[in-house]
């Protein structure tokens, strides 16, 4: 066996001339135990590597690239996993182009984590400011998943160059004097300050910059898991903003409405206009427009689709395609005025797959139906109706905010999370569907009665 030791965890250029030398006298992968400083990593490893320098041989550069950063990366196995990679590389040199591959994809993997935990230190670190023998100091506190700290220290630098630094963590320490980048041993959080009054101004200014009716609480822990909130000033106040968002959106409707001189119509119009530039989900790029509600914005009743067909998207308006018609006919029997009513749809984009020179129709999936509730919640604390009709299963999940079973939920009051009643039944273009013509004729009596119920509802 034959025992490489290296200085540091993040010892990259000791690796490389370890691997250098035995990929020379072609030591096999299985032959060789990998060892970060003295702490013995097997009995058995114990045949130093040779320390003569062997020639030099070319890689591809992008397998340096990515031996360099998963090198980083916490996994006590990388070096093994990289030696292995070298040798394999070295016969075929392409390979590290091939991600099919298990174990380019593992490295791949690797690397990926590694910088997204780079890019979550230079993102998370708080300074705070102490007093030290008379001079300002800023001192952070971060705890990383990787090895990552040395390679991040010339970012901190490039960034806070006139400030005195340090930033502590559980594997070492760096310092910044303003001239010269040192380290020092591990630290504890018990080592680092815990606030100051800078941080009541930060907390200040984010709470004032904090936009409710932007909140999207997975996509906020995506990019910003809860581990590094304890670190981080601004999130003591994330619970309580997130917790009064719903009531903050519907005081910015109100105050809107006060803007407009209490004309709700003014307010509408200005929602309408905000959402013909709507790009929170991908499907604006390929719809032809925003296809927003329309009626009445004092109506009782409101009834949401699923999102616009091919005519919808071409006209602008909602329900005006063959499913509208079968809406507007059921609606004529149930004996509600459909000029007295709002029309929307959970989803405002056109979402279709090209058949040719068509245009067929997309099911919405949950991202994008989670996307446009933020309309769907204006036009509701907007309109305020009485009754809220889920037209399909789609609309029902936006309403509701949950997977809905319109079998199990069809055809009875239901108490939306907004406020306000809802009632949930088929989608016309259902109708459409259904190839017997008996069943289509019963189904089409059963949604009508539907539409009477909830009509006898709201009275």
């Amino acid at each position: 066996m034959r025992l490489a030791t290296l200085a540091s965890e993040d010892d990259f250029d000791g690796w490389r001339d370890a691997a250098r030398n035995l990929a020379a006298a072609q030591v096999a992968p299985s032959e060789v135990v990998w060892q970060v400083g003295e702490t013995p990593a097997d009995l058995f490893g114990d045949e130093a590597v040779l320390e003569s320098r062997a020639p030099a041989f070319k890689v591809p550069r992008p397998f340096v690239d990515l031996a360099r950063t998963v090198a980083l990366h916490a996994d006590p196995e990388r070096w093994a996993l990289l030696y292995t990679a070298l040798t394999r590389v070295l016969a075929q040199p392409k390979l590290v182009d091939d991600r099919a591959d298990p174990l380019i994809r593992k490295l791949d993997e690797m690397a990926k984590a590694v910088r997204r935990d780079i890019h979550k230190m230079r993102a998370f670190v708080r300074f705070r400011e102490v007093e030290q023998d008379g001079d300002t100091r800023y001192v952070a506190w971060f705890e990383p998943e990787h090895h990552i700290v040395r390679e991040n220290g010339r970012f901190f630098v490039n960034r806070f160059t006139a400030m005195r630094w340090s930033i502590l963590t559980p594997e070492l320490s760096i310092h910044w004097d303003g001239e010269v980048l040192s380290e020092g041993p591990a630290a504890s959080k018990a080592d680092a300050p815990e606030g100051d009054p800078i941080e009541e101004v930060w907390k200040t200014y984010y709470a004032s910059i904090f936009n409710p009716a932007r909140l999207k609480v997975g996509a906020m822990l995506k990019e910003m898991p809860r581990k590094y909130w304890k670190n981080m000033p601004e999130t003591a106040l994330v619970g309580q903003l997130v917790a009064g968002a719903q009531a903050r959106e519907v005081a910015m409707i109100d105050k809107a409405r006060t803007a407009v001189g209490g004309n709700i119509a003014g307010a509408w119009a200005a929602l309408r206009e905000e959402a013909m530039g709507c790009t929170r989900c991908h499907l604006y790029k390929h719809a032809t427009q925003t296809v927003f509600g329309e009626g009445p914005v004092d109506a009782r009743m409101m009834f949401v689709g699923e999102q616009p067909g091919d005519q919808e998207d071409l006209a602008g308006h909602p329900f005006v395609g063959p499913a509208g018609r079968v809406f507007d006919r059921a609606m004529g029997d149930a004996g509600i005025d459909r000029a007295g009513v709002y029309v929307t749809n959970a989803v405002k984009h056109f979402k279709f797959e090209p058949r040719g020179k068509r245009r067929i129709h997309a099911k919405p999936d949950a991202g994008e139906i989670d996307a446009c509730r933020w309309w769907i919640d204006q036009e509701l604390a907007l309109v305020k109706p009485e009754m809220t009709v889920a037209l399909g299963a789609t609309a029902a999940r936006s309403l509701m905010g949950k997977v809905v079973t319109i079998s199990k939920t069809r055809g009875a009051p239901i108490a939306l999370p907004s406020g306000g009643t809802g009632w949930v039944t088929v989608h016309p273009s259902y109708l459409l569907r259904l190839p017997d013509k008996a069943q289509a004729e019963d189904e089409y009596a059963r949604f009508v009665e539907d539409l009477k119920a909830a009509a006898a509802y709201v009275g």
